[in-house]
């Protein structure tokens, strides 16, 4: 298992173009100091805040500027060139119910989707894309089962899931955190409330504040076989 030092806020849909953050390998001004080992290596074990759990992907700084709980908020995503706004939902969801919402959320994207797989277990920063274009959703639903294992507990792996002509999408990105694209953000919603993950517009995510993401070699081997499952490439 390996540990990565993360400060950056990843909210973007994946055929845009990333925002700009603070870079992984320098902590915010002001940080304080990390705490000796054992203090830290209990904190990076504890997943249960509360009714909140997380998966094995991802921890908050041991500080805990940000503590983890389930809930929603509205958000957008802005284009800098364009400045074109589009409606956006972030929600944090416990780890036993994180995969089911996904899945669920996926359903009014209609029938045939486009995927791009997200990975950076070889990279600091950047990230490699691959895409797999016109998949029914059922298959994809078949292979995502398949490796649920990867899609929840590897912080070096994101997925975003996308209707192939509308500004639908939706992701699991590597904070697992869901992040919805749409115009028309109602239907999301009612999925969310059915999954008892309630609107908090003041909420603030495991992505806003120092974290850490985990990972492993056989996580690395896993999203190659994703990726090849998918038939997908860069």
């Amino acid at each position: 298992m390996r540990f990565l030092d993360d400060y950056r806020d990843t909210l973007q849909p994946a055929n845009q173009p990333s925002l700009q953050g603070v870079p992984r390998a320098h902590a915010p001004e002001g940080a304080i100091a990390r705490p000796d080992k054992a203090t830290l290596e209990a904190h990076l074990a504890r997943r249960q805040y509360g009714p909140f759990t997380l998966t094995d992907a991802v921890r908050p700084g041991w500080q805990l500027d940000v503590v983890p709980r389930a809930g929603y908020r509205h958000d957008a995503y802005v284009d800098p060139r364009s400045g074109t706004r589009l409606p956006a939902l972030v929600a944090a969801v416990s780890s036993e119910q994180l995969f089911e919402t996904f899945l669920r959320l996926l359903e009014p994207l209609g029938d045939t989707l486009d995927v791009v797989l997200e990975t950076s277990h070889e990279h600091k920063i950047d990230h490699d894309d691959f895409t797999r274009e016109g998949i029914e959703r059922l298959v994809l639903e078949s292979v995502l089962w398949d490796f649920e294992d990867l899609l929840l507990d590897d912080g070096c792996t994101g997925i975003a899931v996308m209707h192939p002509e509308l500004q639908l999408e939706v992701q699991l990105d590597e904070h697992k955190l869901l992040v919805v694209y749409a115009q028309q953000r109602a239907p999301f919603e009612k999925i969310l409330a059915e999954q008892g993950i309630e609107r908090n517009d003041r909420i603030r995510f495991i992505s806003q504040a120092e974290h850490l993401h985990t990972s492993h070699t056989r996580f690395a081997r896993r999203f190659d076989d994703m990726v090849n499952r998918l038939g997908a490439g860069l």
